[in-house]
């Protein structure tokens, strides 16, 4: 499988969401070769759609000359698009957001309804691309926190999506936290072991991956202390 990784941390490889990401990765890797670029978008020069609609109009070709240039193209060669960010603001980092609105020439103005909605007709054959999600944010529950983002992903992508989201992500970076931090990053592993294989992601493992690793109050009251 020839894999797009858009990490959209602008802490790059130490990003807390990445130990996620990277366990992913890894169980995909345990179950067959895979093909995996990783592009950190806070060192991509990615200017902000102006949504001047020429790339419409114009066979896909943006008004920008910029890193994003290539990007769509790579995109389009892939068998699954992989969106690594932290929860900011209750949606993804701004880099990769501009990222994802420059991908505005995939598609062009004519519509088309699908189910209870209007949506844009492509441009481009995206049916074989599939789509994942890893989001992981510092608060200690997982509801009233993810949803926007996980509204947001599905909108975008409708079809053939996954979704993790992890709470409690900071602890991935603090070998104190080891004890509870090693057995979820295997439970993630796993995930990608069996994402690889069926496409998909057993229920109950899903269930146990996007759920606190401590108690929401030890995990509040350790980050409380700390301040």
């Amino acid at each position: 499988m020839k894999i797009l990784v858009l990490n959209g941390s602008p802490k790059r490889d130490k990003s807390d969401t990445m130990h996620i990401t990277r366990a992913f990765l890894e169980g995909m890797r345990e179950a067959g070769l895979q093909d995996i670029h990783i592009i950190d978008t806070i060192d991509r020069h990615i200017e902000y759609c102006t949504g001047c609609f020429s790339c419409m109009h114009n066979g896909g070709k943006c008004i920008h000359d910029d890193d994003m240039k290539a990007i769509p193209e790579e995109i389009l060669e892939s068998d699954l698009l992989l969106f690594s960010f932290p929860l900011y603001c209750y949606g993804m980092p701004a880099s990769l957001k501009a990222l994802l609105d420059r991908t505005l020439p995939l598609s062009n103005m004519a519509m088309q309804k699908v189910g209870e909605r209007y949506e844009h007709v492509m441009q481009a054959d995206v049916s074989r691309l599939k789509y994942l999600m890893i989001c992981g944010c510092g608060f200690p529950n997982s509801k009233q926190n993810f949803e926007p983002a996980i509204m947001q992903f599905k909108m975008c992508f409708p079809n053939d999506h996954t979704i993790i989201t992890v709470p409690e992500s900071p602890m991935f970076n603090a070998p104190e936290a080891s004890a509870v931090t090693s057995p979820r990053l295997e439970k993630i592993k796993l995930a990608g072991r069996q994402f690889a294989e069926n496409g998909e992601i057993d229920g109950q493992l899903l269930a146990e991956i996007i759920s606190p690793m401590i108690p929401e109050e030890q995990y509040a009251d350790i980050v409380n202390s700390s301040m």
